[in-house]
């Protein structure tokens, strides 16, 4: 110990931080509102002492975000500072990213030395999901920080017997708790159980310290909760996604137990199970679509052309829907491939019948206007030049959506084929729409999970054999308490994941710290133990190696055809020669043979760290970030960046040429994948947008001529990437204007249904903004007589009832049907102008006298 305290400056540890700080923070100024859920509670925030206590979502304090406010508390203190930016309410998660970074080599550096400080840091940097979800303004990166900075005071105070700082790591704990709720728990039986073996004090002491520690943490946990509820229901915001307007039910049940159980009835995310609302279509809870019998499957529509999905064609599979829902999108027969539907339609699925003709898809007449037809010949793509797409199902999810239908809706057979079954890549395969995989003992090695925080599992499984292989009774050290601690971290969590219902993938983050320390002691050791020759465990560091690239290859080996199988082969080769040679030259003191183990360290890191690089080169979503050549092919957008990869003629490539299925477009844009120009995913003129850079494309995207889904600047749904319910549509300067100019002294300036089309408003123009439902559709958070109150009150008058996309997370139809009974629809042209369309919205005048 005293041998590392005299250690001059690491001159490593900066260029560690530097990576990190790469990873995390390098074009963080390209995302425009990130989580548009998020950040426009920040926004709102700002507006008010009121809103910021709560975190409210909206300027009238209607609602709260799902999550305790401490995170979002220094978002707004950041972008009061810096301005409301997406850079600003990003940064704070970036800096913690880092900061975790460094906490992880000071914790592991005065037990294991530098090396495994620099290793432990290394890893940590490297972990792809650490970096997908630092570059996001999501709560997990500030949580594993403020853990890490619990773990930092829980260590030195059992080393130094400081009650004082152990309070202060529960505290801390507690902080977590505000801001995760009972994910920040995860760590406690680490904590109880590093302290009772490390704890130089009796056991009554021991016992006493814990009990005050708990208590602690439980007054700073449920602080902020208390406080809340305390207050009457009418003077704060309703508690969002609780069910029930209480704090303590959205810890405990929404944030708690429904994670693990996948129940989300209460609260539920997508509405109790269902579908995202899309202004008034029902939640989609059946087994839709299903081509199997012949029958209508899916959404009803909003009076034909409305933004909905119709499922209304004896021989349409799937969705079919109104003029603003997603274009028609075409099954295909035996041997053929998938066309996409027609320009103004809903999505029209057809599925090829078991000899192989092609039904054909109504994409609009009739359910939309102007719909152009998108028959579709087997064999054939319903576009010219059209290439089959490369995505996969939705796959069933827990919620009820069965969504997608893979690029061959047909077995080589003829059969039809199974839709539960995911293909690689594409918006979502076995893991359902959050990617999570199949519960079960090795849900964390599937596709879904495995690249985003399992890549050095089996080293350290073998770190560990190494690190306990010395332990006795009587030669129970430091190291050996540390190893353990860390280990009770990891177990439980991986414990947690491999049986949780409803997650998504970067919770993983929480997986990183014990993985980096574990990886950085435990190498250290397997190199002493082999130098040594210490018997049976001098042989653990060779294999250890080959057992991780044979992972590593593993996961890598299924997006070969996306990023070339240059990746997975040279990290298996490379691996098994750093192997071989380690068993050659065993037990020879050679400055080649410790060259060859860094080699073999290095070797391991590299798929790790081209994973953590995906979120930069290939663009990531904001909503549910992870990494991966696929990682923005999930729910909360679907952006594609052009980076490196993939050369952009492969179906199933991302990343390659700016494009989703080959050519110029995206999706299908530009010269004819995935539908081609006659038939793309509802573009303006029959494609996907054309050579727009984002699913949605410049002229038009998921279903009208002329709007986007949810789109902004031709995104599919949010801003600049991002699911955010509804997603960021952008601010209708004209819209703006008109309300400006018509305001009469109202407190503000229009209400809107759900967040993702009151917060550009709020976000860019500091708008006071209305939102009348929260992130879900079991939030009652007004009802026709208190929204009433709020137009008598000379509060609101104006109302936006958007045409289409996904908003919020299930509408109100009760409200919807308020504001149309008792309002005055204003001509689109007043406000939108000449080019006005259904999928603007609609905007009423609402005076009660």
């Amino acid at each position: 110990m005293s041998t590392i305290k005299k250690q001059g400056p690491d001159l490593i540890l900066p260029f560690i931080l530097l990576l990190a700080a790469f990873l995390y923070g390098y074009g963080i100024w390209n995302d425009h509102y990130v989580n548009t859920y998020y950040t426009t509670a920040v926004g709102s925030m700002l507006q008010s002492f009121h809103n910021f206590f709560f975190a409210s979502l909206d300027s009238a304090g209607s609602v709260t975000v799902d999550k305790p406010p401490v995170t979002f508390w220094i978002q707004s203190l950041f972008a009061l500072i810096f301005g409301l930016h997406g850079w600003s309410v990003i940064l704070p998660q970036a800096l913690a990213g880092v900061g975790s970074v460094l906490l992880v080599y000071l914790l592991v550096k005065p037990t294991y030395g530098r090396s495994a400080a620099r290793i432990a840091a290394l890893v940590m940097a490297s972990t792809p999901v650490a970096a997908a979800v630092s570059r996001t303004n999501n709560i997990d990166a500030m949580l594993v920080f403020t853990l890490l900075l619990a773990v930092w005071f829980l260590f030195k105070g059992t080393q130094r017997n400081r009650i004082g700082s152990l309070l202060a790591a529960f505290a801390l704990i507690g902080v977590g708790f505000n801001e995760k709720m009972l994910q920040a728990y995860m760590v406690l039986p680490a904590f109880y159980l590093f302290y009772l073996l490390a704890a130089k004090v009796g056991w009554k002491r021991k016992t006493a310290v814990l009990a005050a520690s708990t208590a602690v943490m439980l007054v700073v946990s449920l602080s902020w909760a208390v406080v809340v509820d305390s207050i009457p229901a009418d003077k704060r915001p309703f508690i969002g996604s609780s069910g029930t307007n209480s704090v303590l039910n959205l810890a405990f049940g929404y944030n708690g137990v429904s994670r693990l159980t996948g129940d989300r009835s209460t609260g539920a995310e997508f509405g109790g199970g269902g579908m995202p609302n899309m202004n008034g279509m029902p939640a989609w809870n059946g087994e839709a679509p299903d081509g199997g019998n012949g029958k209508a499957s899916g959404m009803d529509g909003a009076n034909g052309n409305g933004s909905g999905m119709d499922g209304g064609n004896s021989n349409a599979s799937g969705i079919d829907g109104g003029r603003s829902g997603m274009g028609g999108m075409a099954g295909r027969g035996a041997n053929g491939a998938r066309g996409m539907g027609g320009r103004s339609s809903g999505m029209a699925a057809g599925i090829g019948t078991a000899d192989g003709q092609q039904d054909v898809v109504n994409d609009g007449q009739g359910a939309g206007q102007g719909g152009r037809q998108g028959a579709v010949n087997d064999g054939q793509g319903a576009g010219q030049g059209g290439q089959p797409g490369g995505g996969s199902t939705v796959g069933q999810m827990n919620g009820g959506l069965q969504g997608f239908p893979p690029g061959n809706g047909m077995n080589s057979d003829g059969r039809q084929r199974d839709w539960s079954q995911g293909g690689q890549g594409g918006f979502g395969g076995g893991g359902g729409m959050f990617h999570t995989g199949t519960p079960g003992p090795l849900r964390l090695f599937q596709s879904d999970l495995s690249g985003q925080a399992s890549w050095l599992l089996p080293l350290v499984a073998f770190a560990c054999i190494g690190l306990f292989a010395s332990l006795r009774r009587r030669n129970f050290t430091q190291k050996h308490k540390e190893a353990i601690f860390w280990l009770a971290w990891l177990v439980p969590v991986m414990g947690f994941f491999s049986i949780a219902g409803f997650f998504h993938q970067y919770y993983l983050i929480m997986m990183a710290p014990p993985i980096a320390a574990l990886a950085g002691a435990g190498w250290i050791q397997l190199w002493s133990q082999y130098r040594e020759r210490s018997g049976w465990r001098s042989w653990l560091l060779p294999a250890a190696i080959l057992a991780t690239v044979a992972l590593q290859w593993y996961i890598l080996h299924p997006y070969d055809s996306t990023i070339g199988s240059g990746w997975s082969i040279g990290i298996l080769a490379a691996g098994i020669a750093a192997t071989l040679l380690l068993v050659i030259f065993k037990g020879k003191e050679q400055s080649f043979v410790h060259a060859t183990a860094v080699a073999g360290l290095l070797v391991l890191l590299i798929g790790p760290l081209y994973w953590a690089v995906t979120p930069i080169a290939y663009g990531s979503n904001s909503m549910t970030p992870a990494a991966g050549p696929d990682s923005n092919s999930g729910p909360g957008g679907m952006r594609v960046n052009a980076g490196f990869g993939a050369s952009g003629d492969d179906p199933n490539a991302l990343g390659g040429g700016a494009n989703f299925g080959g050519g110029t477009g995206n999706f299908g844009g530009g010269a004819g994948n995935s539908g081609g120009s006659a038939g793309g995913f509802g573009g303006g003129a029959g494609d996907s947008g054309g050579n727009a850079d984002d699913l949605g494309g410049s002229a038009g995207s998921f279903g009208d001529g002329t709007g986007n889904f949810g789109g902004g600047a031709g995104n599919f749904a949010g801003g600049r990437g991002g699911f955010g319910g509804r997603g960021s549509e952008g601010v209708n300067e004209a819209l703006l204007t008109y309300l400006e100019e018509h305001n009469s002294g109202e407190q503000y300036l229009f209400a809107a249904m759900d967040y993702g089309t009151a917060g550009p408003y709020i976000i860019d123009n500091n708008a006071s903004v209305v939102i009348l439902n929260g992130f879900n559709a079991s939030d009652e958070v007004y009802t026709p007589d208190s929204l009433k109150a709020l137009v008598e009150s000379g509060k609101v008058k104006y109302f936006l009832i958007s045409g289409g996309g996904m908003g919020g997370r299930g509408g109100n139809s009760e409200l919807t049907t308020w504001i149309t009974e008792n309002g005055t629809e204003v001509p689109a042209a007043d406000w939108q102008g000449a080019g006005a369309t259904a999928s603007s919205g609609t905007l009423y005048e609402v005076t009660l006298k």
